[in-house]
């Protein structure tokens, strides 16, 4: 293991070797309101300022890799039930202070929001806020689902795309599925994780590293990416062992109080550098084909992204939500050189938007803990949003996870 992180192989997120967090939490924000926190000397909220106040509060006290809440709830959901009489001018200032407030003392764009699918008030003001104020911190998923969203909803989200890259739409039919009834959160770079629980470490393997150590694609396949998901795997079992037998993490009063579950925290096994590992690999078997552009090229993507899960999910783990590391595509850091985040074709390479879509929508069934693609489109986008309406809605009917655009 060692040795795969010094050739880059393996990377441990440069979070150090004895974790005392966990990498993302998701408390139960519902849960908090309705029960107030003893810890926190905090009664149930009785109406819309004081539930602002208690998550206000609250946040400040969710760990999370940066030292920030990554996750600050389905935020609509939970602020329905104390909206009252209030009309729609009085709670649009309301929320656009909370969101000001937000931006300001917690700047981290890892923070993520969570709206709908239900179409709703403060669900449209909140669309409307973020517009107006165009701000990186928080980020914004509008979840969608075909019989509950409206396409006049996800009309006024693309649009929003259009002036700020925000929302992200998220196919909510799908993730669900993916999860139990207790329900998920998209959080930090479109990750899905179990409400209630989290993360508790992200290991991630670079596929273009595997792909120079080996012979060609079989080689690939049989052997080496079987070893290092395997050192992967090891990492995985080390960090998540020190934090939950040693860190004393789990004895917190987010735990003593239901907010989170131990079990309900699982392992990312993040993967990224796919369009280099999928280049270098058509040019040892003498094949001009590039990713994103040649079927063949595809395929061998999607062959990998198979592989991939063929092999965490046949992983046990000790110290996983269902037993297992849940796969998934990496968004990449601000070192990384010469390597692509996650599944994507290398940025300034994207085909045309529709053909985009087609190549790489047959990963996203691999990847339950979150994947990501980003299309860049022209500018001339904003005179016509129903097209961007129409590519997310054939971005989800071909079974993509996310849908994001700038």
């Amino acid at each position: 293991v060692q040795e795969a992180m010094a050739r880059g192989v393996l990377c441990d997120m440069f979070e150090g070797h004895a974790p005392y967090k966990p990498r993302y939490v998701l408390p139960d924000y519902e849960k908090f309101l309705r029960q107030g926190s003893a810890w926190l000397e905090l009664v149930p909220p009785r109406d819309f300022d004081e539930a602002l106040d208690a998550l206000r509060i609250l946040y400040h006290h969710v760990p999370s890799v940066n030292g920030m809440p990554v996750w600050l709830g389905r935020l609509d959901q939970l602020l329905l039930p104390f909206v009252g009489a209030l009309d729609d001018e009085t709670l649009h200032r309301k929320l656009k202070a909370f969101w000001i407030y937000l931006d300001r003392v917690l700047p981290d764009a890892f923070m993520h929001v969570n709206i709908g699918p239900d179409d709703n008030r403060l669900c449209r003001l909140i669309l409307r806020i973020d517009g107006e104020l165009q701000q990186a911190a928080p980020n914004l998923s509008l979840f969608h689902d075909p019989a509950q969203t409206p396409d006049s909803l996800l009309l006024q989200g693309v649009e929003n795309i259009a002036l700020c890259s925000k929302p992200h739409i998220v196919n909510y039919p799908l993730h669900r599925d993916t999860f139990d009834r207790r329900g998920f959160g998209i959080v930090s770079c479109y990750n899905a994780l179990p409400l209630g629980g989290g993360a508790n470490t992200l290991v991630r393997l670079s596929l273009r590293a595997v792909a120079e150590q080996s012979a060609g694609v079989e080689d690939f396949m049989e052997r080496m990416l079987s070893h290092h998901c395997e050192q992967a795997s090891l990492l995985i079992e080390a960090r998540a062992a020190f934090l939950h037998r040693e860190s004393g993490f789990f004895d917190s009063f987010l735990v003593q109080e239901g907010l989170i579950e131990e079990g309900r925290f699982v392992p990312m096994f993040g993967i990224f550098g796919m369009a280099e590992a999928v280049n270098l690999l058509m040019e040892k078997a003498g094949l001009p084909g590039r990713y994103g552009h040649d079927e063949g090229a595809n395929r061998l993507g999607h062959r990998i992204s198979a592989r991939l899960a063929e092999l965490v999910t046949s992983r046990p783990q000790s110290h996983a939500w269902g037993g297992r590391a849940l796969l998934h595509a990496q968004g990449g850091l601000s070192l990384d050189q010469g390597v692509t985040p996650g599944v994507r074709i290398p940025y300034g390479q994207e085909p045309d938007p529709a053909s985009h879509l087609l190549a790489l929508a047959p990963h996203h069934g691999f990847y339950p803990s979150g994947i990501s693609e980003i299309l860049t489109l022209d500018p001339t986008i904003r005179q016509n949003p129903q097209a961007l309406l129409q590519l997310c809605k054939g971005a989800f009917a071909l079974g993509m996870r996310e849908f994001s655009a700038n």
